[in-house]
């Protein structure tokens, strides 16, 4: 690595992480302003609030900034090298543009391996602190998020796998008990199989569930077979927290646990997978446009113009708010629409990538 790949690196990096904490100071500033409300009603003092929140709320927001915290540094940085004449000066010493871009492109990886690693193995780890005291003392407060379009708001019915299906009534997340419980298997879409319990209850001791009053039926081609049975230990692929609804899951799970959660939901037949999908596929995306965007503000903040910084910072907050639009854009039409999820996650990177090109071959070089 040559004086050059550290001088730019060096200025890359002290001017991201500069970045990182002085949006971090105005998203805390503003998050509070927000909640401070909900925050004096916790009745948690400073301490305890940021112990089981700012910890897990900091994080996340990183996570979700990152690549715009890398895109204004290298604006910044490297706008103020044009404007006092640095780049001209490199270039003119016989440096090619492609070389002077090398130090961008290494800090780029880089910094795309640490947002990639950490939004795969960390952040969730954050997210679990935060979703935690929101689904304690944020949501509580939402009355949206209590309207039921049925008559029981604790009820479920999945399939298990699939030629099985359930259906649970009350499920009550403390005690991890419901009231009621019907289970149904198929064979050649036909029903075999029939199973009622007037109550059931998770038996952390075998790990299974512990059905009260059950009524079981083989139904045979000439007839049905009737078993009747005070208590039985159900063995099936459900587990209490899979009755758990909640809003922050994709956030919580570390990505080979989002893969196994869509594999096993997908087994089961269950729907509106979509978002989930999209999540574990930006959970790679996002990475290729850490690279993206710092070579798209390299390209554009190393020309020397008469508007300086500011005219940089101007074209790279619009460059920077399309492609947060794009994305956003992209993942409804996933979730709402027919898009592809894959599709859904690298269409602004692509789209992007051809404005990179079209950027890097105007500059003058």
């Amino acid at each position: 690595m040559h004086q050059l790949d550290r001088y730019i690196l060096k200025k890359f990096l002290v001017t991201f992480i500069f970045c990182m904490l002085l949006f971090t100071v105005v998203a805390v500033a503003v998050d509070i302003s927000e909640k401070t409300d909900d925050f004096v009603q916790s009745g948690l003092t400073s301490r305890q609030l940021f112990d089981q929140y700012y910890i897990g709320f900091i994080p996340h927001i990183w996570s979700l900034l990152f690549p715009l915290f890398v895109f204004i540094a290298v604006i910044y940085f490297t706008s103020k090298m044009a404007t006092q004449s640095e780049v001209i000066a490199i270039l003119s010493s016989g440096t090619s543009y492609n070389r002077f871009l090398r130090p961008y492109l290494i800090g780029g990886i880089l910094l795309a391996l640490l947002w990639w690693v950490g939004n795969r193995y960390w952040i969730p780890k954050a997210n679990i602190i935060r979703g935690q005291f929101q689904s304690t003392y944020l949501d509580r407060n939402d009355p949206s998020r209590f309207v039921s379009y049925t008559n029981c708001v604790n009820c479920f019915y999945l399939r298990v796998d699939t030629n099985t299906f359930i259906g649970i009534r009350d499920y009550d997340t403390t005690s991890k008990s419901a009231r009621g419980l019907f289970l149904e298997r198929t064979r050649q879409q036909q029903l075999v199989y029939n199973l009622r319990a007037e109550n059931m209850q998770w038996d952390t001791l075998t790990r299974k569930w512990k059905l009260f009053r059950v009524t079981e039926r083989d139904l045979l081609a000439v007839g049905e077979k009737v078993r009747t049975h005070d208590t039985l230990l159900l063995t099936i692929n459900l587990r209490p927290e899979e009755l758990r609804r909640d809003d922050y899951l994709k956030d919580k799970l570390t990505t080979p646990e989002l893969v196994a959660h869509i594999k096993r939901e997908e087994l089961r037949g269950t729907e509106g997978l979509d978002t989930l999908k999209v999540e574990r596929y930006k959970r790679t995306a996002g990475a290729f446009s850490v690279v993206l965007l710092t070579l798209i503000g390299a390209t554009i903040a190393s020309r020397k113009t008469r508007g300086g910084s500011g005219m940089h910072l101007a074209l790279g907050i619009i460059i920077a708010s399309l492609f947060i639009m794009s994305d956003r854009f992209s993942t409804v039409f996933a979730v709402k629409g027919n898009l592809p999820p894959f599709l859904a996650a690298w269409l602004p990177n692509l789209v992007f990538s051809v404005v990179a090109f079209r950027l890097y071959r105007s500059t003058p070089k």
